[in-house]
């Protein structure tokens, strides 16, 4: 894996704004679910992920191009952080017809991210 962005809302701004690549934001959801890459065994480690991840996704999944392991991220956003990207970054959304899946994707995990920041920090 590369070396990740710092978790703050310039690099949730910059996952809305569709600067940094597929392959990081997953990685940062997967880095604060827990996901670990060993690379002396060329392996995963979910020793650390919650047991409802771990439990369905051994390896972490790809939140960009499955819809079900997002839809499970956007269910596990607490009701009281759902509307973050609102308040935090003044997000107003998409416009029907004016986005792609990946785009919605990426807004749940940048809000996910956003609470795993609230809830931790």
């Amino acid at each position: 894996m590369s070396e990740l962005p710092p978790l703050n809302t310039e690099t949730i701004q910059a996952i809305i704004d569709e600067k940094i690549d597929d392959d990081t934001v997953n990685q940062l959801v997967w880095y604060y679910l827990g996901y670990r890459y060993d690379a002396a065994t060329n392996q995963w480690d979910a020793s650390e992920v919650a047991p409802e991840w771990r439990d369905e996704y051994p390896e972490p999944p790809n939140f960009i191009e499955f819809r079900p392991p997002t839809v499970k991220l956007t269910r596990s956003i607490p009701k009281e952080n759902k509307q973050l990207l609102k308040q935090k970054l003044g997000f107003k959304g998409y416009k029907i017809g004016e986005f792609t899946p990946v785009q919605a994707r990426r807004a749940t995990m940048a809000n996910w991210l956003l609470s795993y920041m609230e809830i931790n920090s």
